[in-house]
């Protein structure tokens, strides 16, 4: 039995084998919504027409012994540390990353935990050095990121707080930086510019005005109450 059940889901892993590209852990998933085995919920979605909800699930399957039990962090049968990370809620397994579960997030976070604080406005947790010097958006996380689209709340790529407040996932931020500097939703700018409009500045004032114009004035026209199309 226990090999028909891992032929539906994790075929071509063989026994023993620990973990996937994206968690390293000594178990399989049982999905609750197919009975399918996976080595975590990403496998199993990016190979069905559904999502696996972390929180349903119930039972796992031993790489070693193959035996299905009760989600724990050891197998019952043979002492396999399914994971050095272990969270009974989310049933994530993986390697010790100082994780913590966020209970106002509703999911597990890389820590450790002292080093973050969730700001109940944004619903997010930020770093510490942000605590009070950030501009705080409604609900920011649980927007998708303005340039890939995807979820950013339960997205495994960490996110990059923009000055105006918005969220980019760090990787899609990285890469608008080389097409521009402004924010995809307000076009604020995305970063300090202090230091470049001062260095532009600086050669304002180091470069002569020719003499023809040092002495010209213009008349600008207000045109606030005036129809000036």
């Amino acid at each position: 039995m226990a090999a028909t059940a891992r032929e539906d889901g994790a075929s071509g892993q063989e026994r023993g084998q620990r973990g996937c590209e994206h968690y390293d852990r000594g178990c399989l998933l049982k999905a609750p919504c197919c009975d399918k085995l996976y080595t975590c919920r990403l496998c199993h979605d990016n190979n069905e027409d559904h999502q696996l909800d972390r929180f349903k699930v119930k039972e796992v399957q031993c790489i070693n012994c193959e035996k299905i039990q009760h989600a724990q962090q050891t197998c019952e049968e043979c002492s396999t540390l399914f994971g050095e990370y272990y969270c009974d809620i989310c049933h994530l397994f993986d390697k010790d990353k100082k994780q913590y579960h966020c209970e106002n997030c509703g999911i597990c976070r890389i820590g450790p935990k002292e080093d973050f604080f969730h700001c109940l406005k944004c619903n997010l947790c930020l770093a510490m050095n942000l605590q009070g010097r950030h501009k705080c958006i409604e609900n920011v996380s649980r927007q998708n990121c303005p340039i890939c689209l995807e979820d950013i709340h339960t997205s495994r790529v960490v996110a990059h707080v923009l000055p105006c407040g918005h969220l980019l996932h760090r990787t899609c931020y990285e890469e608008m930086l080389k097409e521009g500097y402004r924010c995809p939703l307000c076009m604020h700018s995305a970063l300090d510019m202090t230091r470049y409009w001062r260095q532009l500045d600086d050669e304002v004032a180091q470069t002569p005005m020719p003499s023809e114009y040092q002495n010209m004035t213009v008349d600008i026209l207000d045109c606030e109450g005036f129809d000036c199309s």
